[in-house]
């Protein structure tokens, strides 16, 4: 891991509004229309482009290419790619070695998800599922209820697993969902732009003790698409080389997820530790120059404890991190300025790449309503059970 490698720069995204299931278009048209819209943001030429990876978790195989060849047939290899709620950062993680390595010029990546309503699911029911043994661990650590969304039981389990520890109240979770709705009625990409009190969140259906409905990310449907290239490539097609990747970290579990007994590590807390310390190093940058953040908020719960796992403030701080706004505008750090998935909605395969999307356009000073005054760094964490978690770090060159 520590070869030296030249500079990748994202020279242009694209993001498409998302929607609530059975209000979009089709995958393939959303994934071509973000596609575009990154071409567009670039100015430059699909032929150009070496090699796409595209990232999806629910669609059949080869659903990379069925979006791809709306943009056009140009022949080159297109990866698809399925890493839970990590698929967007995967294929960005791929198409970024892939420029970096010097294996190719220019890479893009594309996530989309076309989702259904409801909690998440299997598509098989005749075969191991490969969340097995997190279902399993899960279940001796504190049972498990077959009616209640899984998802919301594995990371309110991890809640309760912190509350436990730290003594935080129930109220500090609800006030995550209040400060993504503030940030998300600045954005017009975002589904939900309402904004909630503290009272409307904290009364709304409970879901698994402590989340209420307001505190757990939404399906949707969505596309975002993301350009990498080397600054060799840039200079000669004229590309806005302003954003640099300046390192990027992918990690999987390790015994402790599983052997811990707590519900933190079995949700990606050391996965993110291990990332986010190899990416801190790697651009030598410390947490303290991080401008705006965006991270995995897939329920309010992970929001919280990722602070810590991210050494945005210490161990047992995040109750005084969210009680003193440290994780908005005026505060230390702008987190999830989009909305987060909390507002804006998680097509798993896209999130990733909205978040992308969102540091670039924050990096370039475009981020309108949201923008984060003179921000220079950016961090940005995605993670999927199962498990993988990838933590990005942009620099403005």
């Amino acid at each position: 891991m520590t070869h030296k490698h030249r500079p990748v720069h994202v020279v242009g995204v694209g993001m498409i509004q998302f929607t609530k299931p059975g209000t979009s278009e089709p995958y393939n048209i959303m994934g071509a229309r973000a596609v575009k819209l990154a071409l567009e943001d670039a100015r430059l030429d699909y032929d150009l482009v070496d090699q796409a990876y595209v990232g999806y978790v629910y669609g059949d195989s080869t659903a990379g290419q069925a979006a791809m060849y709306q943009v056009g047939l140009s022949g080159i290899p297109v990866f698809n790619v399925n890493n839970n709620c990590a698929t967007g950062s995967s294929a960005l993680f791929l198409a970024r070695q892939a420029v970096e390595s010097g294996a190719v010029e220019c890479a893009l990546a594309l996530g989309m998800d076309q989702m259904v309503p409801g909690a998440l699911k299997g598509a098989f029911e005749d075969r191991p599922s490969p969340m097995q043994r997190f279902a399993e661990t899960m279940a001796a650590h504190q049972g498990y209820e077959p009616q209640t969304p899984r998802a919301a039981q594995f990371f309110g389990g991890a809640g309760r697993d912190y509350m436990a520890q730290y003594g935080t109240k129930p109220e500090t979770f609800g006030r995550i969902s209040v400060k993504a709705r503030q940030h998300a009625a600045r954005n017009p990409l975002a589904v939900f732009r309402q904004e909630l009190s503290l009272e409307e969140v904290m009364a709304s259906p409970k879901v698994f003790d402590p989340l209420t409905r307001y505190q757990c990310c939404p399906p949707t449907c969505g596309a975002a698409a993301a350009i990498v290239c080397s600054a060799e490539f840039a200079r000669k097609h004229g590309l806005d080389m302003s954003v640099v990747i300046a390192a990027q970290a992918m990690t999987t579990d390790t015994p402790a997820s599983f052997e811990s007994n707590d519900m933190r590590k079995l949700v990606g807390y050391d996965m993110t530790v291990d990332a986010v310390k190899w990416v801190y190093e790697r651009a030598a940058i410390g947490p303290e120059d991080v401008d705006v953040v965006e991270l995995h908020d897939c329920f309010t719960a992970n929001e919280l404890i990722s602070y810590e796992a991210l050494g945005l403030t210490a161990p047992g701080t995040a109750e005084k991190f969210v009680l003193d706004g440290d994780n908005t505008y005026g505060g230390r750090y702008v987190v999830n300025p989009s909305g987060g998935l909390l507002s804006k909605g998680h097509p798993l395969g896209a999130t990733g790449l909205a978040q992308c999307a969102e540091l670039v356009w924050q990096l370039r000073g475009q981020a309108e309503q949201r923008q984060v005054e003179g921000a220079r760094v950016a961090l940005q964490h995605n993670l999927g059970l199962g498990g993988a978690c990838v933590v990005t770090l942009y620099q403005r060159a």
